[in-house]
């Protein structure tokens, strides 16, 4: 299931082949997998969804994050990965990874983090674990 974070992102627990025919059927440009490889026996490997991304017209990037949380190279590359112009998919075991992330890399470009947090929300997701990172990184780019 693929959740409405803005206009442009969206998040999406763990995606299969079928997943990536549906995002670009439905106009998605970049894919981004912020799963670690071999987190868990039955997930499709970031290998074999970027191999059927490219064929299908997708961008795609590997953010993985780790239950270690997050750090500073991974908010920039995931806010990089958001500077293009198209819809994009991020994906990990359940979203929550690919939410938190999206909510820092948009905080580090001054987005309001009440703003992401009613976002999230809206999807379905909690931003609370990052929150205070979140207030810290958009005070900063003020």
């Amino acid at each position: 299931m693929f959740r409405k974070l803005t206009d442009k992102v969206y998040a999406s627990p763990q995606i299969g082949l079928d997943d990536v025919a549906r995002a670009a059927d439905e106009g998605f440009t970049l894919i981004i997998n912020n799963r670690p490889e071999d987190e868990s026996p039955d997930q499709v490997p970031g290998n074999v969804i970027e191999a059927a991304a490219r064929a299908a017209g997708l961008d795609y990037v590997a953010i993985p994050v780790t239950h270690a949380g997050f750090s500073e190279p991974q908010v920039v590359a995931m806010a990089d990965a958001l500077s293009g112009e198209g819809k994009v998919l991020a994906y990990c075991r359940s979203g929550t990874r690919s939410t938190l992330l999206w909510t820092l890399a948009e905080a580090s470009r001054g987005v309001s983090p009440d703003q992401l947090a009613g976002a999230a929300a809206e999807a379905g997701y909690d931003i609370a674990p990052v929150r205070a990172i979140a207030d810290m990184l958009a005070a900063r780019s003020q």
